[in-house]
């Protein structure tokens, strides 16, 4: 995807991808919470919604400390972004 594809195979069905992909070389994807609390509060406007996965301590921090609302997906789970 950060390579510029168009789609992605998701379980045998080829998905467009309809998203702006980034990479953040900022963190690893092992980073705890201190450091993501850190980045995410350099932003300067807070997004309607946060998204993390493999970090429920970081989601019950961002919620505590910064107010925003934190959503750790499920399996499966769909969310509509506008």
């Amino acid at each position: 995807m950060i390579s510029g594809a168009r789609t992605i195979r998701i379980h045998g069905q080829d998905v467009p991808i309809v998203a702006d992909v980034r990479n953040i070389d900022a963190l690893s994807a092992h980073a705890d919470a201190d450091e993501i609390l850190r980045w995410l509060k350099s932003g300067r406007i807070a997004p309607s919604r946060t998204f993390i996965t493999h970090g429920e301590r970081a989601a019950h921090r961002i919620t505590k400390e910064l107010g925003w609302t934190c959503v750790v997906p499920e399996q499966c789970q769909e969310a509509t972004l506008n």
